[in-house]
């Protein structure tokens, strides 16, 4: 049958050393060797933008990894607690100096936040100001070392100075997300980045544990060692922030010099004529201020409650928060490529109800080992929150003007970081001293955040920063 035998040669010559099987009547099966899985490299790869090179996006996660330590160590487990009892003496206004200093940080961020962001923007700068914002949080941490007892007004100084420079540099990190991944992937990215964030957090923390542990063999008091795990803890944000430094590009262009000339608040003003045409992100930021006061308030008061309701030691604390880290960590990491599989919206609601059942569980636990529960199902719920807040915020700023919408998005955190808190130690204060009532109450900006949450749309959000309508 020449005809069939034409068309098999012509079929044979169109493919890649085919194995024919011939058959009466005539018929020829092809079986080819199947192509090779893409490999995790391929993957990794692909989530990247062109020219993005995977050891960037390490250096990048670098920096998630570098300045967990100074949240860790100095405002979540050891200082803050150093502060109460030895700084201030554990006078009645000690935890309220306290909460002032970190409000007072807070409200500067949240007029600096925007400002810094777009100056970054308009000159290509962003590299450059996290640099300077690095060495003044490193600075302001090691500073903390020389805080002794009766030292209230260095220690806030500090704190402020620290606190103040290690959130801008948290956004202007951020605001690289958007050069690195590409959209469809901005929730795998930022989910490696918070990720490898928390075991930053657990190496500082278990230098700092094992530093104060070592106290009585050098002759020392708990109390006197403190200061060692400042400057600890300003060290390894230091070494490990320089692979950010020296891998990382600056992709972003200068602005031409008559745009640089306008002040930062002139972007500003532009932003908030345009808001109408973003109004899922900012559904996103006022989202973001509940659920955030939240997380907030977890993160400032969950040593205090533990010990004060749980009747935790600061040792039992100490490794409760290194645990959390470790359940935080599985959760960021999992959840950044979950959201990109389930859409971002979805996912950060995922964990919002998430935090609902934390606050639950925490409400009812009488037991270490309820309350071990509670707190590792905040560390999954934090973990996957922040990673979903900021590639939502990545997936619906405009590229150009990723510096100016991540000092936004601090706005909306550190604004959340002041009512949070605040709220929490106002319950205290008006019920005396009732900690399951207080986080009672923290449940319930979950809850409104869930609600505001209902309004974004994913695709419309993302379609109004990368394909706006012309006007």
């Amino acid at each position: 049958m020449p005809h069939a035998d034409r068309s098999t040669a012509s079929i044979q010559a169109r493919c890649l050393s085919p194995w024919v099987i011939r058959v009466h009547p005539p018929l020829s099966v092809f079986i080819r060797v199947p192509r090779p899985s893409p490999t995790v490299s391929d993957k990794a790869d692909s989530a990247l933008n062109p020219g993005v090179a995977r050891r960037e996006v390490w250096a990048w996660a670098m920096y998630d990894f570098a300045n967990s330590g100074y949240t860790t160590v100095v405002l979540t487990a050891v200082f803050n607690a150093y502060f109460v009892a030895t700084v201030a003496g554990n006078a009645p206004w000690a935890t309220f100096a306290w909460t002032v200093a970190l409000a007072v940080s807070f409200a500067i961020v949240m007029v600096a936040g925007p400002v810094v962001g777009a100056w970054a923007d308009a000159h290509a700068a962003k590299k450059r100001a996290l640099a300077i914002t690095t060495a003044f949080c490193v600075a302001g941490t090691a500073m903390l070392a020389g805080a002794g007892p009766g030292d209230v007004a260095w220690a806030v100084a500090f704190v402020i100075v620290s606190n103040v420079a290690y959130a801008l540099g948290e956004n202007l990190a951020a605001a690289f997300l958007p050069e690195l991944a590409r959209p469809a992937s901005v929730g795998k990215v930022s989910g490696w980045g918070w990720s490898l964030g928390y075991f930053g957090g657990i190496l500082a923390l278990g230098l700092g544990l094992a530093w104060v542990m070592s106290a009585p063999a050098r002759g020392s008091t708990t109390a006197e060692s403190v200061g060692g795990t400042m400057l600890l803890t300003a060290a390894v944000f230091a070494l490990a922030s320089l692979p950010t430094f020296l891998l990382l590009r600056e992709r972003a262009v200068p602005a031409p010099a008559a745009a640089r000339q306008s002040h930062a608040f002139a972007r500003l003003a532009r932003t908030a004529k345009e808001a109408a045409g973003y109004r899922d992100l900012l559904a996103v930021f006022a989202c973001g201020t509940f659920y955030q006061a939240g997380v907030a308030t977890v993160i400032a008061l969950a040593a205090i409650y533990a010990e004060q309701v749980m009747g935790f030691e600061t040792k039992d604390t100490i490794l409760l928060i290194i645990a959390v880290n470790v359940t935080a960590a599985i959760g960021a990491f999992g959840f950044g490529y979950a959201q990109d599989r389930i859409g971002k919206v979805r996912a950060l609601r995922i964990t919002l109800f998430a935090w609902v059942a934390m606050v639950v569980v925490a409400y009812f636990a009488t037991t270490p080992a309820v309350f071990w529960v509670a707190a590792n199902l905040a560390g999954l719920a934090m973990g996957s929150s922040q990673s979903a807040g900021r590639a939502l915020v990545a997936y619906f700023a405009p590229p150009e003007r990723s510096g100016e919408f991540f000092g936004l998005w601090g706005v909306a955190t550190r604004l959340a970081s002041i009512l949070g808190p605040v709220t929490y130690g106002a319950v205290t204060w008006a019920t005396g001293g009732n900690h399951r009532l207080a986080i009672l109450f923290t449940g319930a900006f979950f809850l409104v955040a869930i609600a505001i949450l209902a309004v974004v749309d994913e695709r419309r959000g993302h379609a109004a920063a990368h394909y706006p309508e012309p006007t």
